[in-house]
């Protein structure tokens, strides 16, 4: 082979290389079909709680080796209270500079992130739901091969909330899987979702419904 053949055959395999890298960044773009999970919601929701302390059993004092005497109490003295003045007591509050109490703010605490929000969708005709997971910042996941989801952020409630809950922004869209795509996505919904209230910030459609359910570490 000449210098020119080795020069051509070089040439042809770096492009296949780039080729092929361009394919593998355009597979992982893709969206991902939904996969059925079972996490329970309570599990989900719920605070992680830290173990109780475990206290040692108290050691009782040991015996005296021979008796101890008990000296009686001295019998009390009552002293006569001289009277109160009032005025000079008044007097001496005028003269005392009032203090005041400042109160330090207390911060709250901030919520814990989790990697991965667990949606839960329906088709409305079929009447065929599925829970499943969107890794959040991951690869984007399809049901029923139109609707498409994406995480941004997947949130628990903190330790002084008063309600444990979970909220989710998500991206929700519209594109119907076929060989060849002949149209962008169409954004449907795109916000916050919290799993204790549904139906505040839920996607409402003539066909699907989606919320979330939980976060997942």
């Amino acid at each position: 082979m000449t210098g020119r053949g080795f020069v051509l055959a070089g040439a042809a395999v770096l492009a296949l290389g780039a080729s092929g890298a361009v394919v593998a960044s355009a597979l992982n773009d893709l969206p991902q079909d939904a996969v059925p999970v079972q996490d329970p919601t309570a599990a989900l929701n719920a605070q992680p709680t830290p173990p109780a302390p475990v206290e040692p059993a108290p050691q009782g004092t040991p015996a005296p080796a021979s008796p101890v005497a008990v000296t009686p109490p001295a019998p009390a003295i009552v002293v006569a209270e001289e009277p109160i003045d009032e005025d000079a007591v008044e007097e001496e509050k005028a003269e005392t500079p009032e203090v005041k109490r400042v109160e330090t703010p207390v911060e709250p605490a901030r919520r814990q992130r989790r990697r991965v929000a667990i949606v839960e969708a329906i088709d409305k005709i079929t009447a065929e739901s599925m829970r499943f997971e969107v890794e959040v910042g991951g690869r984007p996941v399809r049901f029923q091969k139109t609707l498409i989801f994406t995480a941004r952020a997947c949130e628990v409630s903190a330790a002084d909330e008063q309600v444990s809950d979970s909220v989710a922004y998500l991206e929700v869209s519209l594109q119907p899987r076929g060989v060849i795509q002949v149209s962008e996505p169409r954004q449907i919904f795109r916000g916050w979702m919290f799993a204790s209230a549904p139906a505040i910030s839920g996607l409402q459609h003539p066909v699907y419904d989606a919320w979330v359910v939980g976060c997942k570490a």
